[in-house]
């Protein structure tokens, strides 16, 4: 790689950046054909400090140096989210199609928080959320927006909802959200930060949340404004009782919100449609697609059923904004955000390339995978499922081993790139978690890894170098 660093030329600030541009495109190009480094993870603070030096300087370091930093030390310190054998937390694995098209919607510097200023990438953004919407089951006058991840997508939610509350007077004891404990960690942060109270329902004996649950709680609750259900929770892939809890939603008023940012992309398969039942009552959903449905980081589709309400609660008014067209539904008034990027492209492009039945197809591969896995551990003689899977998370256990034999069987199978399964909790105790949602994971190669949990293997030291 040959990149000269070019003074600036007569009235121009940045010089001539053919060169820099070229050896950058050319280098996302080369990552773009490469599989993804199994091995690849996090550096100590200290040694990557070390290993990179200085890299913002007064004269600059110079796009030979910078790029070359981060192919030879920064890259291979970030784990690789789309390898086919990353099965821990909810991995992500885009199409190349849509990791391609990230790279054109950056290049093409795109404002998208209002019509007037980017209503070709909206209108595009609009066409991938209207696919969504009828898979929700909503009328075409449904609207939303893409945000950051599904922990900006619930808080912008549920100030919708409390905003559309607040035309009734505020309790006294304040007002209130109902979740189970299942509910992913982001509808707490988003309380916190709406200085408004968690109420938690029970689950079931199999860990969903229930219309009945939720009735007993509204029954004897004042304040509440939303309930936060969850179609694929984050540990273990449940999907809660849609239908009853809107219900009981209905009888009381109350906002219902479907957090699916893991999960909502089931909605795309068949196999497992009838789960969320109910969902077409929500008044607002969220999933991420940069978790199971193919796209590059970060990308959360926020839906209203009615964005109404939405609009009231997010618009922005300012001397410079009252000349905003609001004809059209502008991003920048359905979230808390106003400047976004239009980080929907890349999905579309993806979606417009590849067709949604390919996409439907891709997802019911994933379950098709997990459903083979956890066969094979009901077949193992070593193994135990710890719950059915109803999506693509598979919970299963070694008995008799402890926590400190997971995390080190863990800590091997990471050192030696067979595979990234880290242990979590469920029902009181240390479990293995495998969630599927890389269409090219194969079945017999994970099976394969399950036959090393006959016995521990303590992590040694990581296996030499290669070549690379």
């Amino acid at each position: 790689m040959s990149v000269k660093s070019v003074p600036p030329a007569e009235g121009r600030v940045w010089g001539d950046e053919d060169e820099v541009v070229s050896a950058a495109v050319q280098y996302a190009w080369q990552r773009l054909r490469q599989d993804p480094d199994p091995v690849a993870g996090a550096r100590p603070a200290a040694d990557l400090a070390e290993a990179a030096g200085s890299t913002v300087t007064a004269p600059g370091i110079g796009a030979a140096a910078a790029l070359g930093l981060f192919d030879r030390v920064l890259a291979p310190a970030t784990r690789a989210q789309n390898g086919p054998t990353n099965l821990a937390y909810i991995p992500a694995a885009p199409t190349r199609a849509a990791l391609a098209f990230e790279a054109v919607t950056g290049a093409a510097n795109i404002f998208a928080g209002t019509w007037e200023a980017g209503a070709g990438a909206i209108h595009a953004e609009n066409e991938a959320l209207a696919w969504l919407t009828r898979l929700l089951g909503w009328p075409a006058t449904a609207a939303g927006c893409f945000v950051s991840g599904g922990t900006m997508g619930n808080l912008s939610a549920l100030v919708a909802a409390r905003a559309a509350a607040a035309e009734r007077p505020r309790p006294a004891g304040g007002w209130k959200i109902v979740c189970a404990d299942s509910a992913h960690s982001s509808i707490r942060s988003a309380a916190r930060a709406m200085d408004v109270e968690v109420v938690t329902a029970p689950v079931d004996r199999h860990g969903h949340l229930t219309g009945a649950a939720v009735n007993a709680v509204l029954d004897t609750t004042d304040g509440v404004f939303a309930v936060a259900a969850t179609a694929g929770t984050t540990n273990a892939g449940l999907v809660d009782e849609l239908d009853t809890i809107a219900d009981a939603c209905e009888r009381h008023g109350v906002w219902l919100h479907v957090d699916g940012a893991y999960g909502g992309a089931g909605l795309a398969a068949a196999s497992v449609r009838h789960r969320y039942t109910g969902i077409e009552r929500a008044d607002s959903f969220i999933v991420d697609p940069h978790k199971w449905l193919f796209a590059p980081y970060d990308c959360c589709a926020l839906l209203y059923r009615d964005p109404a309400p939405a609009r009231a609660a997010h618009s922005q008014s300012a001397h410079y904004l009252d000349a905003i067209d609001r004809e059209a539904h502008n991003p920048s008034d359905l979230a808390i955000h106003l400047s976004r990027r239009a980080r929907g492209l890349p999905f579309w492009f993806s979606l417009a390339v590849h067709g949604t039945d390919r996409y439907a197809t891709a997802v019911e591969r994933t379950l098709t995978t997990s459903r083979q896995v956890a066969d094979a551990v009901r077949a193992s003689d070593h193994l135990r499922l710890v719950a059915e899977p109803e999506l693509s998370v598979v919970l299963f256990e070694r008995p008799g081993w402890s926590a400190q034999d997971y995390a080190a069987w863990s800590a091997r199978a990471a050192r030696t790139g067979a595979t990234l399964c880290v242990p979590t909790r469920w029902n009181g105790r240390t479990v293995l978690r495998m969630a599927f949602v890389n269409p090219d994971t194969r079945a017999d190669e994970v099976i394969e890894v399950l036959h090393t949990l006959r016995g521990l293997v303590r992590p040694g030291p990581p296996p030499a170098a290669d070549a690379r």
